[in-house]
C-alpha cells in the first residue's frame, strides 16, 4: 500500500505503474527511431519487456476488484491505442515502428492488439492470486519473445512438421516461459498472493511445453501466436492449477 487510504493508494499505484509502463514504451520507441535494433528485434524486445515489467507492479495495488480493474486500465489503454493507430485514425509512426515487424500500421490490429488484450484480461479476470495469469503472461512475453529472438539466430534445424519454425526457437520458448513463470511464482509467493508448490511447478512446466508445441504448429502462424499461446495457457491452466 502506498497510502493509508486504500482508494488513494490505488490511485497512486495506477500513476506509478502507468509511468513505468509509458517509460518502457518510450524506451523502445526511441530505440526504433534511432535504429539501434532491426525492426523485428525491437518489437520482440518490447514484447518481452512490457508485460513482465507491468506484472512487477501488481503488488502496488490492493487485493480486491478495484485494484485489479485499475491495474488493467494500463494495458487497456493500449487496446484503444492499437485500434486507433492500427485503423489509421491516429497517425503515430513511432508506435508503428516499435510495435510492428514490417512497418505497416495494420499490423497493430493483429499481434500487438492480441498482446494487449491478453495482459488486460489476465490482470482484470485472474489477477495476482492465479497461476493462470502468471503462465499466460510469462509464456506470451518471455516464451514467445525469446522463441523469435533465438529462433532467428540459431534456427538452422527446422521442425519437421513446420519448416518455418526451428527447434532452437521452440526450446527457447519452453525454457523462457517456464523460468519466467517460476520467477513470478516466487515473486508473488513472497507477498503471500499464492502458495508455491512442486505441483504448481509441474503445472507451469506442462503449460510452457504445451505453449511451445502450439506455437510451433502452422495453425499459430495462420491465426497468431499472440492469440493461440494465451488460449493454450488459459485452457490447460484451468486443468492443471
Amino acid at each position: 500500500m502506498l497510502h493509508q487510504n486504500p482508494v488513494v493508494s490505488d490511485a497512486l499505484a495506477t500513476a506509478v505503474s502507468s509511468g513505468i509502463a509509458l517509460s518502457v514504451l518510450w524506451l523502445f520507441e526511441e530505440t526504433a527511431n534511432l535504429g539501434l535494433f532491426d525492426q523485428k528485434l525491437n518489437w520482440k524486445l518490447l514484447h518481452v519487456s512490457f508485460g513482465l515489467v507491468f506484472m512487477l507492479c501488481w503488488p502496488l495495488f490492493s487485493s480486491g476488484h478495484r485494484g485489479a480493474l485499475l491495474a488493467a486500465t494500463i494495458p487497456g489503454v493500449n487496446i484503444i491505442r492499437m485500434l486507433l493507430v492500427g485503423s489509421g485514425i491516429w497517425k503515430d509512426e513511432a508506435t508503428v515502428k516499435s510495435m510492428s515487424r514490417f512497418g505497416q500500421h495494420r499490423e497493430l490490429l493483429e499481434g500487438p492488439l492480441y498482446y494487449a488484450l491478453t495482459i488486460t484480461f489476465a490482470c482484470a479476470y485472474y489477477w495476482r492470486t492465479s497461476p493462470i495469469a502468471i503462465a499466460a503472461i510469462c509464456n506470451l512475453c518471455a516464451g514467445d519473445g525469446f522463441a523469435d529472438i533465438i529462433g532467428r539466430r540459431l534456427g538452422q534445424h527446422k521442425i519437421p512438421y513446420n519448416r518455418n519454425k526451428s527447434l532452437a526457437g521452440s526450446i527457447a520458448m519452453g525454457c523462457a516461459g517456464f523460468l519466467a513463470s517460476l520467477g513470478f511464482m516466487s515473486y508473488f509467493s513472497s507477498f503471500g498472493y499464492i502458495r508455491g508448490s512442486w505441483e504448481m511447478v509441474s503445472g507451469f512446466l506442462m503449460v510452457s511445453l504445451a505453449s511451445a508445441l502450439v506455437e510451433s504448429h502452422s495453425l499459430s502462424s495462420q491465426l497468431d501466436d499472440n492469440l493461440t499461446v494465451p488460449l493454450t495457457c488459459a485452457l490447460l491452466g484451468s486443468l492443471v492449477f
